[in-house]
């Protein structure tokens, strides 16, 4: 009979040899967690309450089940909505470690070492035709981004920034408009779609089983891909852009929002994209 002081001496290959499961054979998954795209949420009021908070709570924990049940031995949930303390900790699956509250030197603190990133209950960037919630990181600032001369929202960005980790972005959840943006930057991404956007304060969504079921089942089969998928490619050095909106604009998911014809346009370039990035 194998001892616990046996096993290190034998090395771990032998006990994989014996069908043991093995530290060894898992992986790290971080999710980074958005509040517009979780199931059931189609407003501002939601977004601002405590249903968003649990709506948020419900996705994180239909994706933390999928990623175990996919393997994962190590799994990083990032709350990532605006202050990023929306979530109460104790609603969250405890096998996975919660980051939250605010990381100014690090978009993803923590993701080092993961096999896979996922981008949950995101969102289209600002002015997407029909995209619940759409903006792009400040929905009171942010008229427009481009990288590299090309539009871009939080997906892309996003996706540039796990990047540089070698992280890739193996599944985005969120409306349909928020899967077409995913999978123009990411071909080989798994969309999981939870809801028909319908406007900027609007949707048709699934029911909350259905849907929590559908992450579950998406997470699984994105990480069962996951060594098929590669990181976004973006030139370097990068440059990114962003135009602002005069103090005081309406916030561009407000149905009533109107494109401004002149905003202060502000323009960086340099080597890596996540210092680039203003806060969210």
């Amino acid at each position: 009979m194998l001892s616990q002081k046996t096993l290190p001496l034998i090395g771990w290959s032998f006990v994989l040899c014996l069908g043991i499961p093995c530290w060894a054979q898992g992986f790290k998954v971080y999710i980074s967690t958005d509040m517009e795209g979780c199931s059931g949420v189609k407003c501002s009021e939601q977004v601002a309450g405590e249903d968003g908070k649990q709506l948020m709570a419900g996705d994180m924990n239909a994706c933390i089940e999928g990623c175990f049940a996919a393997g994962a031995t190590e799994v990083v949930i990032r709350d990532h909505h605006g202050g990023g303390r929306n979530v109460d900790p104790q609603a969250i699956d405890k096998r996975a470690k919660l980051i939250q509250g605010e990381t100014p030197k690090s978009r993803f603190k923590d993701i080092e070492g993961s096999a896979a990133i996922i981008l949950l209950g995101y969102h289209a960037m600002a002015l997407t035709p029909g995209g619940t919630l759409a903006h792009s990181y400040s929905s009171a600032s942010i008229q427009g981004m481009w990288l590299n001369g090309r539009e871009v929202g939080e997906i892309g960005v996003d996706a540039a920034i796990a990047a540089e980790y070698n992280v890739p972005v193996v599944m985005v959840s969120g409306d349909d408009k928020c899967c077409a943006e995913a999978r123009s930057w990411l071909p080989d991404v798994a969309a999981c779609q939870t809801k028909v956007g319908t406007g900027p304060q609007s949707a048709d969504v699934l029911p909350l089983e259905e849907s929590h079921r559908l992450i579950t089942q998406r997470t699984k089969e994105a990480l069962a891909k996951r060594n098929e998928i590669r990181p976004v490619k973006i030139d370097y050095p990068a440059t990114l852009r962003w135009d602002y909106l005069p103090k005081g604009s309406l916030r561009t998911h407000n149905p009533e929002f109107k494109p401004v014809d002149n905003p202060r346009r502000v323009e960086k370039t340099g080597d890596s994209v996540e210092v680039l990035l203003i806060g969210k």
